[in-house]
């Protein structure tokens, strides 16, 4: 392993099993009030939409997870060729229980890739949409309207670090709970994209138009290109169900909506394929300076 240091919250762990005791973009408004989007009572802010502990499986997941210094880890299964494949050194006094293969593949999902590694520890804190309106405008954010599928919203946090995004937006009740699908889908980018989890995605995105972003829905009948559309300023992007698409009200709370110039033999891209692309062309935007 190399001699990077992991990380740890409030550990407190045990050989059997003992548990953690503790046009043109819109101006640039003012700090809006935090709880506008549906920050209400079971409104939830990083992906948390269950209370209990998440199970975490896979190398690049576990890894990120016991890197991430805001995480809190209860307990940590494996195989001592997965502990050797870590990229770090575990603190001195950071438990681990030992176990077979077969013995850890009945810990996670059915015939789920966990690699020798399977970390249990506590949901991540929430995130305010407010906090993420607050940053970099020239990082974008992306906005889902009902994503549900967890290994599509991994692979999106996935491109969502790739391209540095600022984070990506979901509606409590039309997205996956953080779990370890989601994880090793993302490959490590639950732990770096911040994800806001909110009630109403529509007065969320009443709140990006007020913070200055332009409102950017990925619609296969749009007349104009996703390049066409792309503001010189700060881009929020927005992206439906495959199939379903965007719901009417979601569509009319976009500035405008763009498509992709895919080919006519193909009806649609799954939608992390879109998000990826769509990244790309953001990053990559003439922005009109020499």
């Amino acid at each position: 392993m190399g001699g990077k240091i992991f990380h740890k919250k409030d550990i407190s762990m045990a050989r059997n099993g003992d548990h953690h005791q503790g046009g043109e973009p819109h101006e640039k408004r003012g700090k809006a009030m935090r709880g506008r989007a549906g920050r209400m009572q079971g409104g939830r802010g990083s992906g948390r939409s269950n209370k209990g502990p998440v199970r975490l499986w896979g190398r690049h997941a576990v890894e990120a997870a016991l890197k991430n210094p805001n995480r809190s880890h209860r307990k940590l299964w494996a195989t001592r060729e997965g502990i050797a494949s870590l990229d770090g050194e575990l603190p001195a006094d950071f438990t681990i229980d030992y176990a077979q293969a077969a013995d850890l593949g009945r810990l996670v999902a059915k015939d789920a890739p966990h690699q020798g590694l399977v970390l249990e520890c506590e949901p991540l804190d929430d995130i305010f949409l407010d906090d993420v309106l607050d940053g970099d405008p020239e990082r974008p954010i992306l906005v889902l309207d009902q994503v549900t599928d967890p290994h599509n919203v991994g692979a999106i946090l996935r491109s969502a670090a790739a391209f540095n995004a600022a984070a990506i937006v979901t509606q409590d009740r039309h997205a996956p709970p953080e779990s370890g699908v989601v994880a090793k889908s993302a490959s490590g980018a639950l732990e770096i994209v911040p994800w806001v989890r909110v009630v109403n995605l529509a007065r969320a995105l009443e709140e990006i138009a007020e913070a200055g972003y332009w409102r950017i829905g990925l619609a296969g009948e749009a007349e104009a290109t996703l390049a066409q559309a792309l503001p010189v300023g700060p881009v929020a992007l927005v992206l439906g169900a495959e199939g379903e698409g965007m719901r009417h009200n979601i569509t009319q709370h976009c500035d405008t909506l763009a498509r992709l110039p895919i080919s006519e033999a193909m009806e649609s891209l799954n939608v992390s394929n879109a998000a990826a692309i769509a990244l790309y062309a953001i990053a990559t935007r003439d922005i009109g300076e020499d």
